[in-house]
């Protein structure tokens, strides 16, 4: 992969770090929000209840995709971008270009996704 190439897919990664960083962020600051008021009957217990469970899930989804960002910033630096986990092949620059942070090639992740 050319340098052109490697910055470009850094600045991508580097860009959805900051992203996800933020969301967590006000995640966090909205589920403290959500337990500093005054619930007055089970209806706004539940409501809370729900928002939070969706937005811990948010939590948790996003800090995973943060931990893949990491790693792939830690190939870039190590010039082991772009390759298949699976097959040792280039990942496609396509495939790149939708998922920055991927792993596999195509044909390797749908074997994956056939097998789970």
């Amino acid at each position: 992969m050319q340098t052109s190439e490697l910055n470009y897919f850094k600045e991508l990664l580097e860009s959805r770090k900051k992203q996800i960083n933020s969301n967590i962020d006000g995640v966090n600051k909205e589920l403290s929000q959500l337990s500093g008021l005054e619930l007055n009957d089970e209806g706004d217990h539940a409501a809370v209840n729900n928002n939070s469970m969706v937005e811990s899930a948010i939590i948790v989804q996003q800090t995973q995709e943060l931990r893949e960002i990491e790693v792939t910033l830690g190939k870039i630096a190590n010039g082991d971008y772009g390759i298949c986990e699976m097959c040792e092949d280039d990942i496609g620059f396509q495939r790149l270009k939708v998922k920055p942070h991927a792993i596999y090639c195509i044909d390797c992740r749908e074997i994956i996704e056939k097998t789970k």
